[in-house]
């Protein structure tokens, strides 16, 4: 057969174009990438809903009355509520700057204590459904949090790295 043929041509064109697609780079996402993507969430998530309970019947007028839930608006309160949260605000960064095995174990901690002081958050409100939503996106990000930092993978230890695990890999020294 005659391999100028125009229907060959375009044939032989397509299935090249077709054959030639180059799959998406799905490179590993390092951990502490992951940590901090997923404090990232929580915390929009947490600011979110505050933001969208404001919208609630009668959460205005008791914020101006200085009432939030059962607790008097007090310079006190203030600084609790800024305290309980800067922790996982805080734990963006640290999640990405402190030495791997500190992250791994403030992950940990700080994970395990938010999963029931999300779950205080929507005690005694009266859009249940509202709230429980809000709790269990939380609970599902705090686990994600947990398993992340708990299965964070281990390099084997080589005789350059056992003096310091998490300090900088040691390098060689030049002789002049």
């Amino acid at each position: 057969m005659d391999e100028s043929h125009p229907t060959k041509t375009t044939e032989h064109l397509m299935r090249t174009r077709r054959n030639n697609t180059t799959a998406l780079d799905d490179s590993r996402l390092p951990v502490r990438a992951k940590l901090v993507a997923a404090w990232t969430s929580f915390m929009f998530l947490y600011v979110y809903v505050d933001i969208i309970g404001f919208y609630l019947p009668g959460k205005i007028q008791d914020i101006l009355v200085g009432v939030v839930f059962e607790f008097d608006i007090t310079q006190s309160w203030a600084l609790m509520v800024l305290t309980l949260m800067a922790i996982p605000i805080l734990m963006v960064v640290l999640s990405a700057m402190l030495p791997a095995r500190a992250s791994r174990i403030a992950n940990l901690v700080v994970a395990s204590i938010q999963v029931p002081y999300s779950m205080f958050n929507a005690l005694g409100e009266s859009w249940t459904y509202y709230y429980w939503l809000a709790v269990l996106l939380e609970v599902i990000l705090l686990v994600v949090i947990l398993r992340l930092a708990w299965t964070w993978p281990r390099v084997t230890a080589s005789p350059e790295t056992t003096a310091g695990l998490d300090r900088e890999p040691l390098t060689s020294q030049r002789h002049v």
